[in-house]
């Protein structure tokens, strides 16, 4: 449901949508909260949603797998991604759209502490690693033609832009793993820019 749909006026549209937004919200932070006591792997689905008042088929309703409480829905994180790089203006960079990307998919998380609690779990579990590395490639592979298109005209061929976005995303990994190591001090797009200066440089 979205604002405008025929018959429900914008301001119904929004608390409707408040509403499962705030369900989803505390889904999510029970999850945290049974992942840092118990392990992810240790904790299953039927606990998150006892836990959190709700049936498990409610919970499959907001997340459509266990894994999609830390990482998220692929097919909407890919939509984000490559939305965000469409949006940019036409005379932008690869590098600033590029950038303007991470920093959307950064804006998902509600809080630092919240980011934080994620990227650990991703970073420290193998089969959530294992499933970021595959996101990460399909938004690569996703990203290449938007990208492609901004470079071409000046020469760029696709294996060069093939090398930019892969330059991108594993400057943002770094940034990420030395968020994690410094407990989440300072900011994670600060560190991508600061690596990304030196490989550039």
């Amino acid at each position: 449901m979205t604002q405008g749909t025929q018959g429900k006026n914008p301001a119904t549209s929004t608390l409707w949508d408040r509403t499962r937004q705030l369900a989803s919200q505390e889904i999510l932070q029970t999850a945290l909260r049974l992942f840092a006591r118990q392990g992810y792997e240790e904790t299953t689905i039927a606990q998150i949603a006892r836990e959190a008042g709700v049936s498990q088929r409610t919970l499959f309703r907001y997340f459509g797998t266990k894994e999609d409480l830390i990482g998220g829905s692929e097919e909407q994180f890919v939509a984000l991604l490559t939305e965000t790089v469409r949006n940019q203006p036409a005379e932008a960079g690869a590098w600033e759209v590029l950038r303007a990307a991470f920093k959307a998919a950064l804006s998902l998380h509600t809080s630092p502490e919240e980011a934080l609690e994620r990227f650990r779990l991703v970073h420290h579990t193998d089969s959530l690693r294992a499933a970021y590395l595959g996101k990460r490639v399909r938004c690569q592979e996703e990203l290449l033609p938007l990208l492609e298109a901004r470079l071409t005209p000046s020469g760029t061929g696709r294996g060069q832009v093939r090398a930019v976005v892969a330059t991108a995303f594993a400057c943002f990994d770094a940034a990420t793993a030395t968020w994690l190591e410094g407990n989440g001090q300072g900011d994670i797009l600060d560190l991508y820019d600061q690596g990304l200066a030196v490989v550039r440089g």
